[in-house]
């Protein structure tokens, strides 16, 4: 199986390390992992913003780096749910690519079904459920429908030895984040970030982990302006750490 690794514009730029740990993960399980260099960003900033038939260029490119592979995963639910809902949209025709791209939790769990990791993490650690990873890529069940209880990202950090997993009141309310929102509406968005912030403490985590590097950022920063004693951690760090 010929995986293509898409790192997103967060990761590359600010998280590299999420990149890197994605990549050692994916080859500790016996896959080949191959990072075009030339990829670019997914065109989800211009989307927020208002802008999607100007990502049209940045889709096609992707379309065709990425349309070799088997399967291409992201650390990323946002981008991950970008790319396949909307640059078939965008484009107006099929996207081979975009079929295949997958967040790294739900390829993990749904296509390779990994039940077995060598990776130790001894501390207490808060899942927070990204709105993409929830409402776009089902990653975890939206507490607003009557389905019955699931996460994949429990199910998966559940293998990992030492680990203590805990989940805050409201476990999908958002983070206040959104791309563009927090940008023109600072404000709420705050608010809605240090509410989040005090449900996952509340749970006496060491750290909280996620999917989105974009959310756990966000709430990083809030947690540093008012000196909060919390730690951020992708979750495909937890999932490589001890490789």
């Amino acid at each position: 199986m010929k995986i293509g690794l898409f790192v997103p514009c967060y990761v590359d730029a600010l998280y590299p390390e999420v990149g890197v740990a994605t990549y050692k993960l994916l080859r500790s399980l016996g896959l080949e992992v191959d990072y075009p260099e030339s990829q670019t960003c997914c065109g989800q900033p211009m989307g927020n913003a208002g802008f999607e038939n100007m990502s049209g260029n940045l889709a096609e490119k992707y379309d065709d780096l990425f349309s070799g592979f088997d399967y291409v995963v992201a650390p990323s639910a946002s981008c991950a749910a970008y790319v396949r809902l909307f640059h078939p949209e965008i484009l107006k025709h099929d996207c081979v690519a975009a079929k295949k791209t997958l967040d790294l939790v739900e390829f993990l769990h749904d296509v390779l079904k990994v039940d077995h990791l060598l990776s130790k993490f001894s501390h207490k650690v808060s899942i927070h459920n990204s709105c993409h990873g929830v409402r776009e890529l089902g990653l975890s069940s939206p507490s607003e429908r009557n389905v019955p209880r699931f996460s994949k990202i429990r199910d998966l950090l559940s293998l990992v030895e030492g680990i203590t997993i805990l989940e805050p009141e409201r476990v999908d309310e958002c983070c206040g984040f959104g791309g563009m929102f927090s940008i023109e509406e600072p404000a709420v968005s705050t608010r809605m970030g240090t509410d989040k912030l005090k449900r996952h403490m509340a749970t006496g985590a060491e750290y909280i982990t996620g999917p989105d590097s974009s959310c756990l950022m966000h709430m990083q920063g809030i947690a540093k302006k008012q000196n909060l004693p919390i730690k951020f951690i992708h979750v495909a760090e937890i999932l490589a750490s001890g490789l």
